[in-house]
């Protein structure tokens, strides 16, 4: 069905409005200022998160940056069926006339306010990279007492962001925000996972509280905005005291009760493992037998760089991952699995917990749920020695929830953490994309994206051409999106089946693959399609599954494995 046309109208009703308003006699501006007006809006300023505001489908979560004033502005992401409306109902005096204005930023953003009792009224702006504030007015019916105001966005658009609201007029006996006070003191503080040198903390959230400062010993040692934090730089097997305070513009809270930690022992600690090398070649292996070469975590190809265990396990808690290691793949203990791990980190792999799977999926979709996936997946790491996650989430993903998750891991795992996805090819068609946005929300964290290019069909490439699915052309048109979407080369890889059994479809000659890596790095050996300019820093490729494989005698990792890593 088509989307209905931009209401260009109501630009151009709230435009005469505004002239008329400004067309007003002189003394009739004099007696509106004389009167006691005040802002009727609550939470006006998105300081107490989204205090007062429902959203629509979820759509709504507070932000720090950008802000226009204060520490907090509200980010409202539209989805296919939903236009990411946020409204408040505020109470008005009968018959007066209010003022509505607010800042927007990025995407298409909205403000207006229905059920006036007189005409309701709407103003709009397209995306813009800066500040811009919205204005118009309205008239109370009457008998009208209250009024709904609202922002939002356009259908599939990007996410705008809204600030500084006002409903400025006679107060309706609602009154208005009053001054901010001085947050409560956090309760809750726990310690979690400990390394030789960091002990992770994490608390219950105080209303209003726009950060947190970490105290170690009575001393401030670091400020953080989530209910999570990381202290790092401890001496091994030392106990250290800790506190947390809450912040918001009017000021610290008390200090909390304090809490102990202590640090582990020297020497226990698996720490970060080895940089992932410039042009990498993942392999994902398989937890389980389904009729491909089984395989020791030992037996996986030395061409690999990146090893994507598969899979983590979701639990009862929403969020949570642990890891059950199958008996099907022929170890005696977990302990056996756990030295291959430290074996393979030896020779400069990167072993990493993958989340999610055909079969398997994991719901992040609260700040719970995010926090538990952040400390579930830390302490697989701690146990067992993987070096980070992958993100293979293919039944839907929040992009605004995976984002904190993956903030918070990426907090307590520190600048070693190694961070993949492997979305499906349509989940990165669009910027617009849950999949996009978070990848370019954790650019600065992330390792590399390999998408999968199989089991899609044909998909447009980004000349808006469309191109079968297991040609050259597919491979390259494709992953232009990405790289010319935010992503940076090093963080693009192409995923593909190791045979003709490791998908339902796609395959591609390793030839081929080798083929679309040169396009893309060197501008040599493309198809119809030819990016305008190359990327010689493109990560390199992934597949499915090291186990395939092996079950295919090598071919693919033998082929493309030294490809990838003679690339520029």
């Amino acid at each position: 069905m088509d989307r209905p046309a931009f209401p260009l109208i109501a630009l151009t009703a709230a435009t005469l409005l505004t002239a008329g308003l400004a067309a007003a006699p002189a003394g009739q501006a004099a007696a509106r200022a004389a009167t006691a007006d005040v802002n009727v809006a609550k939470n006006a300023g998105f300081e107490s998160g989204l205090s007062n505001w429902a959203c629509s489908a979820g759509s709504g979560a507070t932000v720090s940056s950008p802000a226009h004033g204060g520490a907090a502005a509200l980010k409202a992401t539209p989805g296919g069926q939903d236009n990411a409306r946020c409204s408040q109902t505020v109470t008005v005096k009968p018959g007066a006339t209010y003022t509505l204005s607010a800042w927007v930023q990025g995407g298409y953003a909205y403000l207006g306010a229905s059920g006036t009792g007189t005409t309701d009224v709407s103003t709009w702006t397209p995306d813009s990279s800066g500040w811009k504030q919205l204005t118009t007015s309205f008239k109370a019916g009457a008998a009208t007492t209250s009024v709904t105001v609202y922002t939002h966005g356009w259908y599939g658009q990007s996410a705008y962001y809204a600030d500084d609201v006002s409903v400025f007029g006679p107060d309706g006996a609602g009154g208005t925000d009053p001054e901010p006070g001085i947050p409560a003191t956090p309760a809750g503080l726990t310690v979690g996972a400990t390394t030789s040198s960091s002990v992770a903390l994490s608390w219950s959230g105080v209303s209003g509280a726009t950060g947190y400062n970490v105290y170690r010993g009575g001393t401030k040692v670091q400020s953080v905005t989530g209910t999570s934090a990381t202290v790092s730089g401890l001496a091994a097997d030392t106990a250290y005291d800790f506190q947390i305070t809450a912040t918001s513009s009017a000021g610290e809270s008390p200090k909390s009760a304090s809490v102990s930690g202590r640090t582990a022992p020297g020497g226990g600690d698996p720490g970060p493992g080895p940089a992932v090398p410039k042009h990498a070649l993942t392999g994902y292996w398989q937890n389980f037998n389904n009729g491909a070469t089984v395989q020791k975590l030992r037996d996986v190809q030395a061409q690999y760089d990146i090893i994507a265990v598969s899979f983590a396990d979701s639990t009862a808690t929403p969020g949570q991952i642990v890891f059950n290691l199958d008996p099907a793949v022929g170890y005696a203990s977990v302990a056996g699995f756990k030295a291959d791990i430290a074996a393979k980190k030896a020779a400069g792999k990167s072993v990493i917990i993958s989340v999610g799977g055909e079969k398997g999926n994991v719901t992040i979709n609260s700040d719970a749920s995010a926090t538990a996936f952040a400390n579930s997946a830390y302490a697989l790491m701690q146990e067992y020695g993987f070096n980070g996650v992958d993100i293979d989430l293919e039944h839907g993903i929040n992009s605004a929830y995976l984002t904190k998750a993956l903030r918070q891991l990426s907090a307590r795992a520190g600048s070693g953490l190694v961070l993949t996805m492997a979305p499906q090819t349509i989940d990165m068609q669009s910027t617009g994309s849950e999949y996009f946005k978070t990848a370019l929300a954790v650019k600065d964290i992330l390792t590399v994206v390999n998408m999968q290019y199989y089991n899609s069909g044909s998909m447009l490439g980004c000349d808006g051409k469309v191109y079968a699915q297991g040609s050259v052309d597919f491979l390259t048109a494709l992953a232009c999106i990405q790289l010319e979407g935010g992503l940076a080369p090093s963080q693009v890889g192409i995923g593909v089946p190791a045979s003709t059994r490791g998908a339902g479809s796609g395959y591609v000659a390793p030839s081929l693959v080798n083929n679309a890596l040169d396009c893309l790095t060197r501008g040599t050996n493309c198809g119809s399609f030819k990016p305008a300019r190359t990327y010689p820093g493109l990560r390199g490729a992934m597949t499915w599954s090291t186990n395939w494989d092996a079950t295919a005698g090598n071919a693919w990792s033998n082929a493309v494995g030294p490809h990838v890593h003679n690339l520029p």
